[in-house]
Order: structure tokens, then C-alpha cells, then sequence
């Protein structure tokens, strides 16, 4: 099973974000990454129509044969991990906020999550949220508009930056000093996020938490893979595979798959 590869799906090409860091760590394993961009956003779908979607995904990579799953996507992660892990026999990683070091290192007591609706509304947002962010002040702001830019390629335009500056205006306001990224598209716009925060402010995504559990977990169960020849690195997408490519920079091979 060590050989069989790691299955990875999100609502569309954001979770590459995720792929990148757990390629990285981890440059020996084959991997197959599922971009549902057909039915981008999930944020602001209903819990039961991110359940189905994330139903569909997984039996897709289990017919791939894959020994372990990323859920490489927030709103599915607090929506149905819990449903898949009790469902299918393989391990499951999810994605979450990472409120909990952005809570336990801020100096000014006030953080900033830019999430979808999807996540700041999940029961596992809020636990996460009351278990370590109680005395501090947590700006959450639903970033409606952002996933669709980034799945037509539209990073760094104007359309883009006006939509974060309405949306960063009142963390800056309230003098934030991290802010947490709570969707895997968002990594693509710390360049653009960068040039709208003060200096001081740390931005944080889960990307490497990720990996790193990914590989835990591999190694417990015994599926890390020895073979030290060149990796399959399979991207399958239900929309434009050509902005899928570009984001991957030409490391595996992209085509188009309808499901």
C-alpha cells in the first residue's frame, strides 16, 4: 500500500496551496489531486450539498486506489470529515483555521480570519474558536468573491484589491496583528494581502500543519513510501485545467475529467 498514492480533493485549485507544502515534505509520494472547480465555491453552499460533494470526491480517489486523503478544502474539512472518517476505511487530514497559534502569539489580543461562510459558520470553527480565542478580539470576515477570482486566474488585478481592502478595513481598524487564512485558495493572495497590511501583521495558513500530519500519519500506519524514483503526480480538474497548471508550474500532469 506504501506505493498507492495520496488522494487530495478541494472545491477547486486552492488546495494546490496544500499539495505544494505536502510535495515538499514529502517528495517521494504519488499523489492524485481532484480540483472540483464545477461547483466552486463550496462556502456558500448548504452543509448537506458540501456533504454530498465531499462524498463524491472521495469514493472518486478511493476508486484510485489511494491509501490516505486530504480533505484540501475548510468548508469540507467542518462540514463532512467527521461523516467521511466514520464512513471510509482510510485515513483522513483536514484542513482547519489556524486560530490557536494566531490566538496564543498576538501582543495586541485582537486576530483576523478571512474565511468562507462555510467555515465561520461550522460547529468546528466555533469549538476551535471558544477553546482558544476567548479573551482576545476575532474579527471574522466571510471572504465572498475571493474563490472565484482566484479560479479565473484573477490574483493580482484591481478587482481583487478592492475587494480586500473592504474586507481588511476593519481588522486593520481594530489593530490586528495576525490574520488567519481559513480557505486553501487564500494562499495565492498573501502577495496581494501583503501590500494591503501594515507591516506588523503575521498572516497564517495551514499549509505546513498539513504536511507534517500527513506524514505522521503515514508513518503510523506504515504507508510512507521508500521508492526513491520519480513521483506520479496526477491533477485531475472538472473546469479550466489550464489555470490548474499554471498554479502547479508544470510539476505534474493536468487534464480535464468530468465529474
Amino acid at each position: 500500500m506504501s506505493y498507492q498514492p495520496i488522494g487530495m480533493f478541494d472545491s477547486g485549485v486552492g488546495g494546490t496551496s496544500i499539495w505544494k507544502e505536502l510535495h515538499e515534505l514529502l517528495p517521494n509520494e504519488n499523489t492524485f489531486y481532484l480540483a472540483d472547480s464545477k461547483y466552486a465555491p463550496y462556502g456558500n453552499k448548504p452543509k448537506d450539498r458540501i456533504l454530498e460533494l465531499s462524498i463524491k470526491n472521495t469514493e472518486f480517489l478511493l476508486e484510485k486506489n489511494c491509501k490516505l486523503i486530504v480533505v484540501a478544502c475548510n468548508t469540507a474539512t467542518t462540514n463532512a470529515i467527521a461523516h467521511l472518517r466514520k464512513t471510509y476505511n482510510v485515513p483522513f487530514i483536514g484542513i482547519e483555521p489556524a486560530i490557536k497559534p494566531a490566538a496564543l502569539n498576538t501582543n495586541r489580543k485582537a486576530i483576523g480570519i478571512l474565511a468562507t461562510k462555510g467555515t465561520l459558520s461550522s460547529a468546528l470553527f466555533h469549538k476551535t474558536s471558544d477553546l482558544f480565542a476567548k479573551d482576545i478580539e476575532v474579527i471574522e470576515q466571510v471572504g465572498h468573491g475571493i474563490v472565484p477570482l482566484v479560479e479565473s486566474g484573477k490574483i493580482d488585478t484591481l478587482e481583487m484589491k478592492n475587494l480586500l481592502k473592504k474586507y481588511l478595513s476593519p481588522m486593520i481598524d481594530a489593530n490586528i496583528d495576525y490574520l488567519v487564512l481559513g480557505c486553501t485558495h487564500y494562499p495565492y493572495i498573501i502577495p496581494v494581502l501583503k501590500q494591503l497590511l501594515p507591516e506588523h501583521v503575521t498572516i497564517i495558513d495551514s499549509g505546513e500543519a498539513v504536511a507534517k500530519q500527513t506524514k505522521y500519519i503515514l508513518q503510523q500506519n506504515n504507508l510512507l513510501n521508500q521508492d526513491v524514483s520519480n513521483p506520479e503526480l496526477i491533477f485531475h480538474s472538472n473546469s479550466n485545467p489550464e489555470i490548474l497548471h499554471n498554479l502547479i508550474q508544470g510539476k505534474g500532469a493536468v487534464s480535464y475529467l468530468d465529474f
